[in-house]
C-alpha cells in the first residue's frame, strides 16, 4: 500500500482512506476471516434470492396484466352505457315507426270504407298518406342506421369482455406459477438465511460488525479476497508497494482495501 504524503515539517498528511497498518486494533485469526467470505457468499446469494423473489417474471406480467385489466374492464362498462343507450334509441325509433304506421292504416282504412266522400279531403288525406310513406321512410332509415350501431357497439362489448376472460385466466395461471415460483425462492433464502447464522457465529463480533456496517456502504459487499494481487470488491490491482505492505502484516490483523476500504482476505491465491 502507499504510504501517505509527508508535507515540508515531516508531519503525514491524510491522502485517503486509512492503511491497513494504520488499523492495527482490529484482529481475527486468519480462520475467522476466511469464515468470513463464507458469511460474504452466504448474504450475496442472499441478496440474489431477494432480487429474484422481487422480479419474478411472472409478477412483471401480472402488473402489465392487472393495468390493462383495468382498461379494458373501464372500456367494457362504458361500451354497455353505449348499449344500454342504444336500445333505448332503437325502442323509440321502433315505437316512432310503429306510431307513424298505425296513423297511415287508420287513414287508408277511412278512405277504402268510403268516410271520407269530400272531393277536398280525399285529396288532402292522399297527400298525407304520401307524407306520412316518406316519413315512415324516413323513420326506417334512421331505425336501420340504429340497429347498426347497437350491433357494431353489442359486438365491441362482447369482445371486451371475452378479453377479460382472457386476462383473468392468464392472471389466474400467472398467480399460481408465482406463487410456487416465490415458495421456492423463498425456501432457497430461508436455507442461506439459516446457513449464514450458523456460520456467523464463527466470527468475531468485532470484525462481523465492522463488515455488517461496510456491507450497508458498499452495495452489499463489505468482505472481499486478495486473489492473483487483485481485490475482488473492486477489481482493482494492488500496487507492488501495497502487496509489500501487506505482505509484512501479521496474519491475525485485519487488513483493509486502500482503494475500496473493504476488508481484504488473504488467501494462498493472493500473490504476495
Amino acid at each position: 500500500m502507499s504510504s501517505p504524503t509527508r508535507g515540508p515539517s515531516g508531519p503525514a498528511e491524510n491522502a485517503g482512506p486509512p492503511h491497513a497498518h494504520e488499523e492495527n486494533t482490529l484482529k481475527a485469526d486468519a480462520f475467522s476471516q476466511l469464515k468470513l467470505l463464507d458469511v460474504q457468499e452466504l448474504d450475496s446469494r442472499a441478496d440474489q434470492l431477494r432480487h429474484r423473489l422481487d422480479h419474478l417474471p411472472e409478477a412483471q406480467e401480472l402488473a402489465a396484466l392487472a393495468a390493462e385489466r383495468a382498461d379494458v374492464d373501464g372500456r367494457h362498462r362504458d361500451a354497455r352505457v353505449v348499449v344500454d343507450d342504444l336500445v333505448r334509441e332503437q325502442k323509440k325509433a321502433d315505437a316512432d315507426v310503429e306510431q307513424v304506421k298505425s296513423r297511415r292504416v287508420r287513414d287508408q282504412d277511412r278512405m277504402d270504407r268510403g268516410l271520407v266522400t269530400s272531393p277536398k279531403d280525399l285529396e288532402r288525406m292522399g297527400q298525407e298518406l304520401v307524407s306520412l310513406a316518406r316519413r315512415i321512410s324516413e323513420l326506417e332509415d334512421l331505425e336501420l342506421e340504429v340497429m347498426e350501431r347497437l350491433e357494431a357497439a353489442q359486438d365491441e362489448h362482447e369482445r371486451l369482455g371475452r378479453r377479460l376472460t382472457e386476462i383473468d385466466a392468464r392472471i389466474d395461471e400467472l398467480t399460481r406459477s408465482r406463487d410456487a415460483a416465490a415458495a421456492v425462492v423463498t425456501e432457497q433464502l430461508a436455507a442461506a438465511t439459516a446457513e449464514r447464522k450458523v456460520t456467523a457465529t464463527g466470527v468475531p463480533a468485532d470484525l462481523l460488525a465492522l463488515y455488517d456496517k461496510l456491507r450497508a456502504q458498499k452495495g452489499g459487499v463489505g468482505a472481499a479476497v486478495l486473489r492473483a494481487r487483485r481485490c475482488s470488491g473492486c477489481s482493482l490491482e494492488l500496487t507492488s508497494a501495497d502487496l509489500g505492505t501487506i505482505a509484512k502484516t501479521p496474519l491475525d490483523e485485519v487488513v483493509r482495501c486502500e482503494e475500496c476500504n473493504r476488508i481484504l482476505v488473504r488467501t494462498a491465491e493472493s500473490g504476495i
